[in-house]
């Protein structure tokens, strides 16, 4: 029988099917084998679960053995050819199992007549989860094809097991860590300052997503009745709700949707979660008091627990307490959604950006420090308007549905509890708002100065949901595709089959135009929540971009080979972050030979020519700026870290953000070195961050033969008029202005003039 393809095996919403529909962690795993062994046409198919304590391997799910050996057979880390794959952290295929060294028999497995032999580590960052097995009587049964798409499907198992554990571990209700106390928060009408991370205007009722009193316990206060048939009813129709957000995520936003909602599902099928809640019913408690009594019960647990992973599950659980009560009242509740309401939390993961994004939240008040960095932009992508504020700003001990808040996130304000007057005045506003974004845009497909001069304006990209806007207001390529986020968002490495269907996408999205693929930028304030994080006293200058990539060699192999893959019959731009001297791009480019060499080995259609740049950041790359030039193929300047870097100041450090001016001397004296290098070598230069749009700087950077412009989509048509308006040769003379000037109060003045005709 011919084997299924990769497709088929990885499929997220296969997996989240099988999972909704599973009794708990075993059942969904038993049900895992079976679909697998299907598949892949293999006559045996195990999941064997590490025990940490032990440190032993526990055959938990298969399909093939001896049914018996499930929950009893136990492997030593290392031992046999299973526990070798998880000590080695690889994978291993053996073409006859029994004439391996690391074979093990053991007695009444029957595993010696099978001779395919194929196992992949399950992998949670670096922590060892377990392995997944499939064997066959075939000897050399499998294939790379197989290896991959097993490895696929390890990574999706990974998440959900491990939040399993997380509720194993709750059981054990360890003591909590002693708690500061929080500082009260002002009553009464009065304005908030924060910090924009997306702009927007929203109102609604606030949502406080760590208060112990929610929007749960108020649909809970109003029902009185109900039977257990009433309460099964409600939990089919919360298990089929998250199903169809899992699903409705799933098909908006396919780069970033691994299995968001399987936390919640995995809380639901508890027994100690809805099995508690059937007993207390049985005793003849009232359906409501029993959920609201179990999820408080939940909710005190996650909040105290001294896990920080658990303690992010809260709003979770808080989320089930809502929709099985809404559920119960059959129609007398609202349709449980975060409509009309304004998320206030302390330190939201990505993955709880999306959750809230899902279940139709107006904004988000984050509290904590700077901006950070992957939350702004991913709310950003989401259109999600977000404001950060360093304190608490709703009041102590009150319900926070009683509290009304405006999130201007224009201005960085949030108004709590405001007079009738001023909601009316934003009303008004919101309403313009609407009338001006129903017209339709009018963008020239190209741009073009007064005078004639082609300006390319292009797409920054960090989510496949962007790229409808992009399309729309017609953007000359990508110029940067910030691949980090589907790494950042997820609890899980996207495997290489995952990241080949994503940056197929972002080539898809404008055909006939240049498309630039960023290799993972991580570090700094951009960190992977399954990858272990190093202490670093300034992470900005420490292990991120190149730097992380090389010194991960397994992460940047896999991502460069799915760049080639989807890069295949077309042309292909792979650009490095923060290069910081030309053996650093030598080595990128090696990494990238080595796995052209591999693919033609494989048979894997890919491209073998790609064009490989650099992203010009720091200072040494600016001094090298000539040797870049002849290097690579092209060069893109991020302005905003090489803005910092420059000048040395944190950029997501509210104390000196007057101290981080674009215009400094320094800043515009470097962006005209690497223009004059590339425009020297004939090859291009682009700039993307927030410069691209600036409508003080844009006249420079044409002016200084920056003639690509990278940028959120959005900005395209204001930059476009502001280009439009202006002559080439005005822009020329503005920059050469510009650039003899020695202080930053003389530009100052000289911006406030203009570029003149």
């Amino acid at each position: 029988m011919k084997k299924d393809s990769v497709e088929l095996i990885c499929s997220v919403s296969e997996l989240a099917g099988l999972f909704q529909s599973g009794a708990g962690l075993e059942g969904f795993l038993q049900k895992v084998v079976s679909v697998v062994a299907w598949h892949m046409k293999a006559a045996v198919c195990s999941v064997y679960l590490y025990d940490e304590s032990t440190q032993e391997l526990v055959l938990t799910a298969n399909q093939g053995l001896n049914p018996a050996a499930v929950g009893k057979l136990r492997l030593k880390l290392g031992e046999g050819m299973t526990g070798r794959a998880l000590l080695e952290l690889r994978t291993i295929r053996e073409a006859r199992a029994t004439e391996s060294p690391y074979f093990k028999y053991v007695a009444g497995l029957n595993e010696e007549r099978y001779q395919g032999f194929l196992a992949v580590p399950i992998l949670h960052g670096s922590r060892r989860v377990g392995v997944l097995v499939v064997q066959d009587p075939q000897p050399d049964y499998f294939d790379d094809n197989d290896a991959r798409a097993l490895r696929a499907i390890a990574t999706q198992l990974a998440s959900t097991i491990e939040s399993a554990r997380l509720l194993m571990s709750l059981h054990k209700r360890e003591e909590p860590p002693p708690t500061p106390a929080p500082q009260p928060a002002r009553n009464g009408s009065h304005l908030v300052k924060g910090t924009t991370a997306c702009r927007g205007i929203v109102m609604g009722r606030a949502l406080d997503a760590t208060a112990a009193s929610d929007q749960w316990l108020e649909i809970a206060g109003t029902l009185t009745d109900g039977t257990e048939d009433d309460f099964h009813e409600a939990l089919k129709k919360t298990e089929a709700q998250l199903a169809e957000l899992q699903r409705q995520l799933g098909a908006l936003m396919t780069d970033v949707a691994a299995l968001i909602f399987d936390a919640h599902v995995l809380i639901l099928k508890d027994e100690q979660f809805s099995g508690q809640m059937l007993i207390r019913i049985r005793k003849g408690q009232p359906p409501p008091q029993v959920i609201r009594d179990v999820v408080q019960e939940y909710v005190d647990l996650f909040s105290k627990s001294p896990n920080a992973a658990l303690r992010e599950k809260v709003l979770d659980v808080k989320d089930l307490g809502l929709r099985l009560l809404a559920n119960l009242s059959r129609g007398r509740a609202e349709t449980v959604d975060y409509h009309g309401r304004i998320v206030v939390a302390k330190d939201l993961l990505p993955s709880d950006i999306l959750k809230l994004a899902a279940q139709k939240a107006e904004g988000l008040v984050l509290i904590g420090g700077g901006t950070t960095a992957h939350i702004s932009v991913l709310a950003r992508s989401l259109k999600l308007p977000l404001v950060i504020v360093s304190e608490p700003i709703l009041p102590e001990g009150a319900d926070s549905g009683d509290t009304f808040l405006i999130l201007d996130a224009d201005q960085g304000n949030i108004l709590i509890n405001p007079h009738q007057d001023v909601v009316a005045h934003y009303q008004a506003m919101m309403r313009d708002r609407r009338d001006v974004a129903e017209a339709e845009i009018v963008v020239h497909p190209t741009t073009l100065t007064r005078d004639g001069q082609r300006i390319r304006l292009m797409a920054n990209i960090n989510l496949l949901s962007e790229i409808p806007l992009a399309q729309r207001l017609k953007a000359e390529g990508v110029g940067l595709y910030r691949s980090e986020f589907p790494f950042i968002v997820r609890n899980d490495i996207p495997t290489e089959e995952e990241q080949v269907r994503i940056y197929s996408g972002v080539l898809d999205a404008l055909p006939g135009y240049e498309t630039i693929l960023r290799t993972l930028d991580v570090g700094g304030d951009k960190i992977l929540a399954y990858y272990p994080a190093s202490e670093e006293s300034n992470p900005f200058m420490g292990l991120r971009a190149i730097r992380f990539l090389l010194r991960n060699p397994d992460i940047f192999t896999q991502q460069v080979r799915a760049m080639l893959r989807a890069g295949a019959d077309r042309p292909l731009h792979i650009m490095f972050p923060l290069v910081s001297s030309v053996d650093d791009f030598i080595q990128a480019r090696e990494v990238v030979a080595h796995c052209i060499h591999a693919l033609a080995n494989e048979g894997l259609p890919h491209n073998s020519a790609p064009s490989l740049g650099i992203m010009v950041e720091v200072p040494s790359a600016v001094e090298l700026a000539r040797e870049f030039a002849r290097e690579t193929d092209f060069l893109c300047i991020g302005s905003n870290d090489l803005i910092q870097y420059t000048l040395a100041v944190d950029r997501t450090n509210a104390k000196i953000a007057d101290l981080f001016v674009p215009y400094h001397p320094a800043v515009l004296r470097a962006l005209k070195k690497v223009a004059d290098a590339a425009i020297a070598a004939d090859k291009p230069v682009s700039l993307c961050g927030d410069m691209a749009s600036d409508e003080r700087m844009v006249p420079f950077l044409v002016g200084a033969g920056i003639h690509r412009l990278s940028m959120e989509s959005s900005r395209i048509p204001p930059t476009q008029q502001i280009i439009e308006r202006m002559s080439y040769g005005a822009a020329c003379r503005f920059a050469a202005e510009l650039l003899e000037l020695p202080t930053l109060k003389a530009v100052e003045r000289r911006l406030k003039e203009g570029v003149g005709a």
